[in-house]
């Protein structure tokens, strides 16, 4: 799908495109292409002599070549987006830019939140974009606002893991559901920061090219201090998982240990009556139970009484509470 977005009284007004002529007839400032087919590619080349790079060009990558002007002096930047996904766990998007002709164009794969959101502002704040520049700062901007976004749904979620790992009866099955959202959450914890890292880079790259005027400097300077705001919630909540990891775990080693002292109690216990038994059963013709009527019954109650004296002990003691 191409979307081709023209620049008017600061607006970014949309416009369809149905066929290739209809490229001929306008000068836009964005070329958005989310997952273009071969003739939306054959379009935007032919118009503006544009080669897009395809999906693996896009992801198969150097990190150190994510950034870097071609021969023509087209200027290629390749940086990562958050999705977070209804159905599956968050991800990161590289979107493929190219500054050149006085436009910019953007390929990527999925349809990300961040460029919806840019659209919906820019056509509801007149003179906010004043070139294609703008636009790809405004995209920045915004990518680092949705992450702000995702850290708060990540506090909101550690939220309701602390209260459940702090309740007064913590199970196993809580224990496994508290695991299960700290590793989602921590997951996604890991993908803002990653998200955050490679947008600074590209920030930091277009400050050090001297491509952006007085006013798009000191926009992309408070970009950055933005994202170093971020960095502290990142580190704040990479230490609040590992506490609420470790007092799971220690929770559940609590629950084993209970389960372990039940053996251990019942086993010494029941181990005097064992001895006794195995002693009666010996086929002595001194023992009792062959000349006393009341042998039998004798060890019975012998074997009864040296069972529950060890739990009477325990109990006293505090030990089966």
């Amino acid at each position: 799908m191409i979307n081709v977005f023209l620049l008017q009284n600061g607006r970014l007004n949309q416009v369809n495109i149905d066929r290739r002529e209809d490229l001929d007839t306008i000068s836009p400032v964005w070329v958005d292409l989310t997952d273009p087919n071969d003739e939306e590619r054959d379009w935007v080349k032919s118009a503006y002599g544009i080669t897009l790079p395809d999906e693996d060009e896009v992801k198969d990558i150097e990190a150190s070549a994510r950034y870097y002007e071609a021969e023509n002096g087209d200027l290629h930047l390749r940086t990562d987006f958050l999705l977070e996904d209804d159905d599956g766990p968050a991800r990161v998007v590289t979107v493929a830019f190219i500054l050149a002709r006085d436009m910019l164009f953007s390929v990527h794969t999925d349809d990300l939140p961040v460029f919806r959101l840019v659209r919906m502002r820019a056509r509801s704040r007149p003179g906010s974009i004043n070139d294609y520049k703008d636009v790809l700062l405004d995209l920045y901007a915004t990518d680092a606002e949705y992450s702000a976004d995702a850290l708060e749904g990540i506090y909101q979620s550690l939220e309701d893991v602390s209260r459940s790992v702090l309740q007064k009866d913590f199970t196993d099955q809580h224990a496994a559901e508290s695991l299960s959202a700290m590793a989602h959450e921590e997951d996604l914890n890991g993908r803002i920061r990653r998200n955050m890292m490679d947008t600074r880079r590209a920030v930091s790259f277009l400050m050090r090219g001297r491509l952006l005027n007085t006013d798009q400097f000191e926009e992309a300077r408070q970009i950055l201090r933005d994202i170093e705001s971020l960095d502290g919630h990142t580190a704040f909540l990479f230490e609040k998982i590992n506490f609420l990891m470790d007092a799971t775990v220690g929770f559940i080693n609590i629950n084993q240990n209970k389960i372990i002292k039940i053996f251990s109690v019942a086993s010494v216990a029941f181990l005097p009556p064992t001895l006794i038994a195995s002693i009666y059963g010996m086929n002595f013709r001194i023992l009792p139970e062959l000349n006393w009527d009341l042998g039998y019954p004798f060890a019975l109650m012998l074997m009864v009484g040296s069972a529950v004296a060890p739990f009477w002990y325990f109990r006293k003691r505090g030990w089966l509470k």
